[in-house]
């Protein structure tokens, strides 16, 4: 068994969910596991790692609208605001995600449905660059 390690870092530009489901197969594939896992981990308390539909662009438009509403932003009952209004929704946000997802691999691929990609979901409103951790453990 083999394991491999890198880092991803994303770019983002506020709130919203940004794909990162090739660069992770990119990695994969570097690493020559051809039958193993994939863990994706994010580095942050105010981001997340979900898997979510990546053909209609509406569903995750929807995922964050609900959570707008779920966890608003200047709710007077938050005492944690240091970094902003933003901030303590964006740890509540993260808390309800998750910060990482495993994923099987088999054949060298992801095996991730049809509809499916792995997304970082951004709860700030600024820009960030934010720290993505992939371990890879597989046979080649």
């Amino acid at each position: 068994m083999h394991v491999h390690h890198e880092q991803l870092e994303v770019r983002t530009h506020g709130k919203g969910l940004y794909e990162i489901t090739d660069e992770i197969q990119t990695k994969i594939d570097r690493s020559g596991a051809r039958e193993g896992t994939v863990t994706v981990f994010v580095q942050h308390t105010s981001c997340s790692v979900v898997i979510m539909e990546n053909a209609d662009p509406t569903a995750r438009d929807d995922l964050e609208e609900f959570f707008n509403r779920l966890v608003p932003e200047d709710a007077d009952y938050f005492t944690h605001g240091s970094e902003g209004s933003d901030d303590m929704p964006s740890h509540i946000r993260m808390v309800l995600t998750r910060t990482s997802e495993t994923i099987p691999i088999a054949d060298g691929k992801m095996q991730l449905g049809t509809w499916q990609g792995i997304f970082l979901f951004e709860h700030r409103r600024a820009t960030h660059r934010r720290k993505v951790f992939v371990t890879i453990v597989g046979e080649p």
